[in-house]
Formats: C-alpha cells, structure tokens, sequence
C-alpha cells in the first residue's frame, strides 16, 4: 500500500507518538521510513540581541545547540526504529516554514504518506507541527496521517 513514509517530529512527546505509529506502520507494511526534523534558522534580531547580550558567535552556538538536539533526538528514534523492526533515514532541515520542507522533503523522497501530530512546540526549540499540520494539508496530494 504505502513504499515510503515520511515522519514529521518536533520531538515533543506528542511527536513521538506520530514517530512510533509511523515507524510501526512502516515496519508492517515492509515499507521504508523517511524520519524529518525541520529547524527554523536564527532570526537577525535574535543574533543581533545575542551579541549585545555578550555572546560572541551567536549562529555557531545556535548551530551547536541544534546539532546536540538533533543527536539526541535521532539516538531516540533509531532506538524505537530498531524496537518496531523499521529500517529509518535520519533527516534534518532548516527551514523557515517546517510545512513547506515537509511538502518538499516528501516529495524528494519519493514519498507516498505523510505521518505527523497535531500540535508542536514554540519558541526556539520549535521544530514544527501544529499549525504546520494544517499547512502541509493544505500544501500537498498525498496522504496525512495525523497523529492525536
């Protein structure tokens, strides 16, 4: 039924849960699994306050601390990838509407489902979903699993 399917994950917990029903479905249906995280980059006025603030590098300590994140994150869902029997691609995109990279990303994956949840987080640790969920329904013609 589904070849490819493409997980949206913030990792908040609730994208966990899109995480471990999409990895499920993938390893069910011997279908391969597309993993997505999106960033959005550091805005000037951020950097900008950072300097004033005393940080030197402001877009090399953003980058550090996203790098970190992602590492953790992707430890993660290689675990619950090999507990669910899902052969996974690890990806990380900055981006700064997460909706159009997952439209994008899905599409240049060769992917025919997309699985993510309903809500996200805010702020700086914003990965995506929420209001991306209705954008990337809105946005695309394949499928959309959402996860509750």
């Amino acid at each position: 039924m589904y070849k490819h399917v493409l997980i949206a994950t913030d990792g908040s917990e609730l994208a966990q849960k899109g995480v471990d029903q999409g990895l499920a479905l993938a390893a069910k249906l011997g279908s391969k699994a597309t993993v997505l995280s999106v960033t959005e980059p550091l805005q000037p006025a951020a950097a900008q306050a950072a300097v004033e603030g005393g940080i030197h590098d402001p877009v090399a300590r953003y980058d550090q601390q996203i790098d970190d994140a992602m590492k953790e994150r992707y430890q993660s869902i290689e675990q619950a990838a090999s507990r669910h029997g899902a052969t996974v691609e690890l990806i990380h995109d900055v981006d700064e509407f997460p909706a159009e990279a997952i439209v994008r990303v899905a599409r240049l994956k060769g992917c025919d489902l997309i699985v993510m949840s309903s809500h996200g987080r805010r702020g700086i640790q914003r990965m995506l979903l929420g209001s991306q969920t209705a954008e990337v329904l809105a946005s695309t013609t394949l499928p959309v699993l959402v996860i509750r």
